[in-house]
């Protein structure tokens, strides 16, 4: 166990990320910085646990009759309120409304720069969480979350789980085939560098690449 700068334990294999999360901007991160413009504002939850199988993340995946990014695996989060204190406080709100997570568990020890979708126009800023006391989670309204899952980071980890995805749009990027899943897009991009960056990515094959529908 080991330490951050506010004095509370995380687990020894989260470290390396707690050391380098602090001084990350936003180009590590992506190319898409956000524009000198006011831009709508969300955060998500990047949220590190503990599972039965070992270190894991917690993704949902969208419900598949939604208008926009139908059955997309993501962080919980969503828009920033004009009633919420800050950033943390949007991705926490979000996060309990989407899985039930219990928000007096987790423990924030980073949060990094804002990021630019220019899909939907958002500016994005991640918050990196330790799920210090676990809570159960699960769907709570089918209407927007088919799935709340906990994906072990071994499986990420997994170079036979590694795929590159193109879309007829031009993009082409990252992504985790995992638990009957394809995780791409804002998602995976931003779990390949912060993996790669913490040290743990494992070689993979980038060529080996999928197809995505229209679905931007």
């Amino acid at each position: 166990m080991t330490r951050p700068d506010d004095g509370r334990v995380v687990p020894s294999w989260l470290a390396p990320l707690v050391d380098v999360a602090g001084n990350l901007r936003a180009e590590d991160l992506t190319r898409f910085v956000p524009p000198p413009e006011d831009m709508r504002r969300s955060a998500v939850l990047v949220l590190f646990g503990e599972g039965e199988t070992g270190p894991d993340v917690l993704l949902i995946e969208r419900a598949h009759d939604m208008r926009s990014h139908a059955g997309q695996p993501a962080f919980p989060g969503g828009v920033v309120d004009d009633t919420d204190a800050d950033v943390v406080a949007a991705a926490l709100r979000e996060a309990q409304e989407e899985t039930g997570l219990d928000p007096s568990g987790v423990q924030v020890f980073a949060t990094l720069p804002a990021l630019w979708l220019p899909p939907s126009g958002f500016v994005v800023t991640p918050v990196l969480g330790w799920w210090r006391e676990q809570s159960p989670v699960g769907v709570v309204d089918a209407g927007e979350i088919a799935a709340v899952l906990r994906v072990p980071l071994a499986e990420l980890l997994d170079p036979a789980n590694r795929v590159s995805v193109s879309h007829p749009s031009g993009f082409v990027g990252p992504a985790f085939a995992v638990r009957g899943l394809l995780v791409w897009g804002f998602t995976a991009g931003l779990l390949s560098r912060l993996l790669a960056l913490a040290g743990l990515e494992r070689p993979w094959d980038a060529s080996v690449t999928r197809p995505l529908p229209d679905v931007l």
